[in-house]
């Protein structure tokens, strides 16, 4: 309907539908290799982590909402934004030992934020809380260290594997 009224007034409306090739089932249950694998990589960073360099100021991952409590559009987007940091600290330069531990989860991290990026609806705008969220992350990305962020990163993964799970069950979450 929208697309044919649009048509015939001669306007246009943004997408806020998925892509025809969303899809995120395999994600509503994570292989057990892949969490072992993130389990094994965070282990080792928290052996080598040096704590003098990643204290917080900013608590990036304590919020007062559930995920749940998001609309489907707002979970993709913060799935998204998550993903996104996450890949953005591990692919910062590691020691030989961390190097090799995360590969594996990288690139499971990266597929999944790919694959949330095709079920992402163009035209959505964020719910303030998801808003106040984002803008948080950004302050954080400019005022931390990286050292923080990292573990940030690092130590939230079961977290943002839990909002993945989230994103994919949509309105069953």
């Amino acid at each position: 309907l929208r697309a044919s009224l649009g048509a015939s007034l001669g306007a246009t409306f943004p997408q806020d539908t998925p892509k025809k090739n969303c899809s995120l089932s395999k994600y509503r249950f994570l292989l057990p290799q892949e969490t072992r694998a993130v389990q094994k990589m965070k282990e080792h960073f928290e052996q080598i982590m040096l704590l003098s360099d990643r204290q917080c100021n900013t608590r990036l991952f304590h919020r007062k909402w559930k995920t749940a409590e998001l609309l489907v559009p707002d979970r993709m987007k913060l799935v998204e934004a998550e993903l996104d940091f996450a890949i953005n600290m591990l692919e910062l330069p590691a020691e030989p030992k961390f190097n090799e531990a995360r590969q594996r989860p990288l690139v499971f991290l990266t597929q999944a934020r790919e694959d949330v990026r095709d079920c992402m609806a163009t035209g959505h705008v964020p719910s303030g809380k998801l808003r106040h969220w984002l803008q948080k992350l950004e302050t954080a990305k400019e005022t931390e260290t990286t050292g923080c962020l990292e573990a940030s990163a690092i130590l939230h993964l079961f977290q943002m594997l839990n909002n993945l799970q989230c994103a994919a069950l949509r309105e069953r979450c």
